[in-house]
């Protein structure tokens, strides 16, 4: 539901809007600089889009024997629609896929996009990229509009942008800044960041929106702000077209996307630590395990070594790495800048590609790394099992610590059933980011208890 909020007035009084004030259209005989024009051209590509999911809600007396005995309570699942508001972009009129926000879409069981014509049309499926909230819908209409997306290589900080969207579901909203940063990392719960930061004014409702240039090409889909009071207060943040592209053209191909990795675990410096490697901004990401056939084993790596740049990019923690390695593809040649014990070294490796059904610890969070989950196999899915397995353990991880073993069967996380390693992924990314703790059921042989990994 849009979220709510109130229009005040000061003193109770409301001053009238004078004809006299308004700006003229010229002055000296030549013309007062607008954007009217750029706008008119780039809003019929943002849409708004509403989406609609079904979810079962517990009752306290459907579940209680004594109610649903005495009162007649039935005991079947009662549904409450959630609906949600966002904003897309069309990048191709001929076909009608959308880019937005996959958490604008995530979970919806009906999809609906209005035009600024008017015209409000159903919308298809099309996939979604959760590391890098990336998603694509798809509409079938007639006389679309459709923004080109720029090189956002080039964009530089300073650059003038305007944000297009429909904040707190009043309807399309045009808002105008600047580029302020280019490649921030700094949110929680994405593993692919290279933001485009900007004061354009971002509010709730503009996520999927556009960020454009001055030429009217997308530079950006608006993804966040930051923002103590849930308003906004001058920092959004957009992801950069060329790292959309790139993630949309996979969805359309191939309703997934595949990442490179190097197949090593890391951990950040402190202070301590990084006096022990001799790592003197203490900046990094310190190797800690290896994988065997990995790229970063055909690289020579070692634990002790700490990575500081992959593909000339600063690697200044292990969030760095890993969204580094989300932007590149299985089978790049990448060049890797590390320290052993103090001393630089250049080497370089094929990434390979992250293997589907399996999530390192690291992945999920770099401080509980250590561990390797694997989908459970189809043949104890056929038995009904469901859950991750615990494959591989470092004896120094927090799991380890906590008493898990090799081959425990992880069915819930924080009270919610986790079915493979992608719900275990975004369950615990959640739990993570609001409680701070992991509670996991754990099953092991005959017997079942409950860890908690704080």
């Amino acid at each position: 539901m849009p979220t709510p909020f109130r229009f005040f007035l000061a003193l109770g009084v409301v001053l009238p809007l004078c004809a006299s004030a308004a700006l003229p259209a010229a002055v000296g005989g030549s013309a007062l600089p607008t954007l009217a024009p750029l706008i008119e051209k780039v809003t019929p590509a943002v849409v708004n889009i509403n989406t609609q999911q079904r979810v079962q809600v517990n009752s306290a007396y459907a579940n209680d024997p004594f109610y649903r005995y005495f009162f007649g309570v039935p005991n079947v699942p009662q549904e409450r629609i959630n609906q949600s508001l966002g904003s897309g972009v069309i990048v191709d009129a001929a076909r009608g896929y959308v880019l937005t926000n996959n958490h604008v879409v995530q979970g919806a069981d009906a999809i609906a996009v209005t035009l600024q014509d008017g015209r409000t049309l159903k919308a298809k499926f099309v996939g979604a990229d959760p590391d890098s909230d990336v998603a694509v819908i798809q509409i079938a209409a007639q006389n679309l509009t459709a923004l080109k997306l720029a090189d956002t290589e080039r964009l530089r900080v300073g650059d003038f942008v305007v944000a297009v969207g429909n904040p707190f579901g009043l309807g399309q909203t045009v808002t105008s800044g600047i580029v302020s940063a280019l490649g921030r990392t700094s949110l929680k719960g994405l593993d692919v960041q290279n933001f485009i930061q900007t004061d354009a004014s971002i509010n709730p409702g503009n996520s999927g929106g556009a960020l454009i240039n001055l030429a009217g090409e997308l530079i950006g889909i608006n993804t966040a702000i930051y923002s103590p009071s849930g308003g906004n207060v001058g920092i959004g943040f957009a992801i950069p077209a060329n790292l959309a592209k790139s993630v949309m053209s996979q969805l359309i191909s191939s309703g997934q996307v595949t990442r490179g990795t190097l197949g090593v675990e890391t951990q950040a410096l402190d202070a301590r630590l990084a006096l022990a490697l001799k790592v003197p901004n203490g900046q990094g990401a310190v190797v800690t395990s290896v994988r065997a056939g990995s790229a970063g084993q055909a690289a020579g790596l070692l634990p002790g070594d700490v990575i500081v740049a992959l593909a000339g990019k600063p690697v200044r923690s292990p969030g760095d790495l890993k969204s580094l390695e989300g932007l590149q593809t299985p089978g790049q040649g990448v060049e890797i800048s590390i320290l052993r014990d103090g001393e630089p070294l250049r080497v370089s490796s094929l990434l390979k590609a992250r293997v589907s059904g399996e999530v390192a610890s690291a992945d999920i969070d770099p401080r509980i790394g250590g561990a390797l989950f694997v989908d459970v196999p189809q043949e104890l899915i056929a038995r009904g099992v469901r859950g991750v397995l615990l494959k591989e353990l470092s004896a120094q991880s927090i799991f380890a610590a906590s008493g898990l073993r090799s081959g425990d069967l992880i069915s819930s996380v924080n009270r919610v059933a986790v079915n493979d390693t992608q719900q275990f992924t975004r369950v615990a990314k959640a739990a993570l980011t609001q409680q701070g703790e992991l509670l996991l059921k754990v099953s092991r042989g005959r017997s079942a208890f409950f860890v908690l990994i704080q």
